[in-house]
């Protein structure tokens, strides 16, 4: 979403904090994805923005889903998506998903351990199982690799292991990170899932699915490679290092609702301390902007011109780690102003608490 006058006149009646959410972004954004990496199933990760708009859009588009509880689950079975369109991607499940999963019908369990298989043959016998492997997550913003997943050397291994335990041995999985801004992560990720896929094969375990997870970026502060870029690199290492004949599948989130949204704050209080000149506003680490702890830089946009100003800018709870920007560049604001914080659809309102009495953003769904 781009800062215009037309989006000034927008929101002039929300109370902040606010996000406004565009429908008809997200509807543009799958259709781009989609056409970026023709040939495979884009599956909308929705931990990203679970907001029954953003499902509701992308349901009617013909996505599919990727799961990680049962709220997310049955959200997306009350609008009539078919199992089939399902998985759950995260390699650590609790007992009561699973099975609840295995009653509505679906069928495709990430694991990267073996407790996982134990835990997925005792309470969804005969399930389809991918492995999340271990790939390079340099040049992400938020690397994934520590978390979640298992070494080349152990595949083979935990395939053998699940087959023995009467699972399905399905497919691999990857994350070249969150907010990845090397492209080449998932050329160098394919090459590797592909000899994966010829290693067992070779050994009698015939996977048929490889997921190429999450990542594709969406615009802040810094450059970012483009889907068509991405999706060239991706084609070209199906080509030349995949077997042919796998469903293959991606689980953007981001990348789908990041820039459908912009969230709208008002400046509550301005302080000099020492040489630092402070603002403090409506919405915050807890309420809203939780990524920044990471360091994620939002595009920060104001009605206000003149000269710029150095700020530190803060939330509104009486915590000391709410604080989202440093050495932040705008024109001199004042109490009562507006600040607007571009391409916020993703792990925003979502991620938000009431801490400290300071509501989350109220979401204004248009388009």
């Amino acid at each position: 979403m781009d800062f215009s006058p037309a989006l000034v006149r927008r929101t002039a009646r929300l109370k902040t904090p606010a996000l406004l959410l565009d429908r008809r972004l997200v509807r543009q954004m799958y259709r781009t994805v989609r056409e970026a990496v023709p040939g495979v199933d884009i599956l909308y990760a929705v931990k990203a923005n679970p907001h029954p708009a953003v499902l509701r859009a992308l349901a009617q588009e013909g996505c599919g889903f990727e799961l990680s509880s049962i709220p997310e689950l049955e959200a997306v079975l009350a609008l009539g998506v078919p199992p089939e369109q399902l998985i759950s991607s995260n390699p650590i499940k609790a007992v009561e998903f699973v099975r609840r999963c295995t009653e509505a019908g679906l069928r495709a369990f990430a694991f990267d351990s073996r407790a996982e298989v134990d835990k997925l043959a005792e309470h969804a016998p005969g399930s389809q199982v991918y492995l999340r492997i271990v790939v390079d997550n340099t040049g992400s913003e938020w690397p994934l690799s520590k978390k979640f997943g298992v070494n080349a050397s152990e595949a083979l291994e935990l395939f053998v292991y699940a087959k023995e335990l009467g699972l399905e041995p399905y497919g691999i999985t990857f994350h070249v990170g969150s907010q990845c801004l090397n492209k080449d992560n998932w050329v160098n990720a394919l090459y590797l899932a592909g000899e994966l896929i010829s290693v067992a094969a070779r050994h009698g375990i015939h996977l048929s699915m490889l997921s190429l997870g999450g990542g594709l970026p969406v615009r802040h502060t810094k450059p970012i490679p483009t889907f068509e870029e991405i999706g060239e690199g991706i084609a070209r290492a199906l080509k030349e290092a995949v077997p042919p004949g796998l469903r293959l599948t991606m689980e953007p989130g981001r990348a789908l609702v990041g820039e459908a949204a912009v969230l709208v704050t008002t400046v509550i209080g301005k302080a000099v301390r020492g040489l630092d000149e402070w603002l403090y506003t409506d919405v915050g680490v807890f309420n809203g902007l939780m990524e920044t702890v990471g360091g994620l830089k939002y595009e920060l946009c104001t009605e206000r011109t003149g000269p710029l100003r150095t700020y530190t800018v803060a939330g509104p709870s009486c915590d000391s780690f709410d604080v989202m920007f440093q050495g932040l560049a705008l024109p001199e604001m004042q109490v009562g102003d507006r600040l607007y914080v571009m391409n916020a659809g993703a792990y925003t309102s979502c991620y938000a608490s009431s801490f400290n009495g300071f509501p989350p953003p109220r979401v204004h769904v248009v388009g």
